[in-house]
């Protein structure tokens, strides 16, 4: 309890601390977000709000580990550092051209997948041999084993969809990182059943981040987390889940993070099929925005939404 107690007041307390200067120094270098011409009008006023801010959560992952001190807590907070990274860099690329100019989509995804191969070939080693190739585990014991390359296959795409989903719902103040606390709260149960101390340490850290990163995002936000936070943030919990035996679960406790990426794809497969659209703009809540729905209204429902899925995940593993 006591570490679980230090762990959450390192990720909120730095958050904290770091916010504020990090703004500063941001808005100094002029790492203003780029607004899409054809997003919803009512966000250009956004335009410039510093980006980056994600670099918050590079740090807290970093600082967990020397809570937790575990084998699995710093392979966990490896896989998140380095899609971080990657983020960061198609951050500062959009700044510098000071338009959607970062990486292609295809090189981001290539480096992510980079990253989740070279995690998926030290995980089994830092996992315990007892279902070691679950992806679904449940209380008292029971669990979900595949073979070992299914395991594989099906945990590259839980990172891959995972970072991408999260990244897709960054889209308002404050909607990426507040649906981002339940799921990694029902995560915590999940590695309490596979008896996962380190990665349990690492994820109550950054549900402190989060928070903590929520009083300076919240509406009207004062800094976006941009990929570097998003593709961290998704890399953590696909990654928790992966050492904990639950990538199944992963589609149920990031139920809004998977709505998001299917509205997406179920657009652009309308629009190349028909050419019709089926929402009126995605990822789905540009949809409810441009319904009438105001921004904050949209955020606190889909917060409410990722709450109920995530205890739903919580009464599947209990």
């Amino acid at each position: 309890m006591l570490l679980a107690l230090t762990a959450f007041a390192t990720g909120l307390v730095a958050a904290l601390l770091i916010g504020k200067p990090l703004i500063a120094r941001l808005r100094l270098l002029a790492f203003g977000q780029h607004i899409y011409e054809d997003g919803p009008k009512t966000h250009l006023s956004k335009s410039g709000t510093p980006t980056m801010g994600g670099i918050l959560f590079l740090v807290v992952a970093i600082a967990s580990g020397l809570v937790a001190r575990s084998e699995q807590a710093w392979l966990l907070i490896g896989l998140t550092v380095a899609c971080g990274v990657i983020g960061l860099l198609d951050d500062w690329l959009i700044v510098r051209h000071k338009r959607a100019l970062g990486l292609r989509a295809r090189t981001k995804f290539f480096l992510i997948a980079v990253a989740a191969v070279a995690f998926l070939g030290l995980a089994p080693h830092v996992m315990s041999t007892e279902h070691t190739y679950a992806i679904l585990r449940w209380h008292g014991g029971g669990a979900l084993d595949v073979r070992p390359a299914l395991w594989y296959v099906i945990s590259l795409l839980a990172v891959l969809a995972t970072t991408n989903a999260v990244n897709l719902t960054d889209g308002l103040d404050g909607l990426a990182a507040g649906t981002m606390i339940p799921a990694l709260a029902a995560s915590l149960a999940a590695a309490a059943i596979a008896r996962a101390p380190g990665v349990q340490l690492v994820e109550i850290a950054m549900i402190g981040a989060c928070a903590g990163f929520l009083y300076y995002n919240r509406h009207p936000a004062r800094v976006f987390m941009g990929d570097t936070g998003s593709l961290a943030l998704g890399a953590l919990l696909a990654g928790g889940a992966i050492l904990t035996g639950t990538q199944l679960l992963l589609p149920l406790i990031g139920g809004v993070f998977a709505a998001e990426a299917l509205s997406v794809i179920l657009q652009v497969a309308s629009y190349k099929t028909t050419r019709k659209r089926i929402f009126r703009m995605s990822p789905l809540h540009h949809h409810f925005e441009l319904g009438g729905w105001p921004e904050t209204m949209v955020t606190k429902r889909f917060w409410t939404a990722g709450a109920i899925l995530a205890l739903a995940g919580y009464v599947v593993v209990r």
